[in-house]
């Protein structure tokens, strides 16, 4: 078994981040400041970042086990969650499977719905890219959608240099998962209180992936932030890092099994 490499830091309860599509451990720099507060625990998933050398899942399950098993390898049996993106997939897996070990889940720049309607290209595109241009050509693009003025964007440049580490593999076996994914359904079992974080200028989640988790996670609330994009967390960290911080050190707690 290959544990996935990770970046941890901080004191305090423990807060595992989930990075998205091409990136990885270090995707996190603008959420340092939360070590103040949190055992910050930032893997990169396999074929990404400092994980490229294992051999990437092509499910999102498969993502929910490597965490586990870093998890075990740490002894943390409980952790808050939060996932970004193609993270978010990961963490809601693992919030409705394994709901003993999430405390409570944030779900950020993301939703339920696998095939990701109204994406700014249909996942078969952005497939087709990776097979015709490379992939060098293609994480270069789509960064630039995670922005609302990219040229100006403090965290483009992390995105790229992030995305460069993954692997031609991971990064057509994460749309494969994508496509075979759908967590609505299991929205319901999701027991840790939940905060969603949505951005207006999204273009990867739209507002309707937003909904679904209003109406079939049991305890949720949802944050939308203007004037920001998908990778709202770099956009504006200060309010997203305060909205993680006030979630997390909050009183609500796990609704136990009906």
């Amino acid at each position: 078994m290959n544990l996935l490499s990770y970046k941890r830091i901080g004191h305090g309860v423990p807060l595992v981040l989930v990075h998205g599509y091409l990136g990885g451990q270090l995707m996190w720099r603008f959420q340092d400041e939360l070590q103040n507060s949190f055992d910050l625990i930032m893997p990169s998933l396999a074929g990404y970042g400092e994980s490229a050398a294992i051999k990437p899942s092509s499910s999102i399950l498969g993502n929910v086990e490597d965490i586990c098993n870093l998890l075990d390898h740490l002894g943390i049996e409980e952790v808050n969650l939060l996932g970004h993106s193609m993270g978010g997939m990961v963490v809601q897996e693992m919030a409705a499977t394994r709901p003993e070990r999430v405390k409570k889940l944030i779900c950020l720049g993301t939703g339920p719905i696998g095939v990701l309607p109204n994406r700014f290209e249909p996942i078969s595109e952005s497939r087709q890219k990776i097979m015709s241009e490379g992939l060098e050509s293609v994480r270069k693009r789509i960064a630039r959608t995670w922005f609302v003025n990219p040229d100006s964007a403090e965290g483009l440049l992390l995105c790229l240099s992030e995305g460069a580490k993954a692997t031609r593999e991971a990064a057509l076996a994460s749309l494969d998962a994508w496509e075979k994914w759908d967590g609505r359904e299991q929205l319901g079992r999701i027991r840790a209180p939940t905060l969603v974080i949505w951005a207006r200028e999204d273009r990867s989640y739209d507002w309707n992936q937003q909904q679904q988790f209003l109406e079939g996670i049991p305890d949720v609330k949802i944050e939308v932030v203007e004037d920001c994009a998908h990778n709202v967390h770099m956009e504006n960290p200060k309010l997203v890092n305060r909205l993680i911080r006030e979630f997390i050190k909050g009183d609500s707690v796990r609704l136990k099994p009906s």
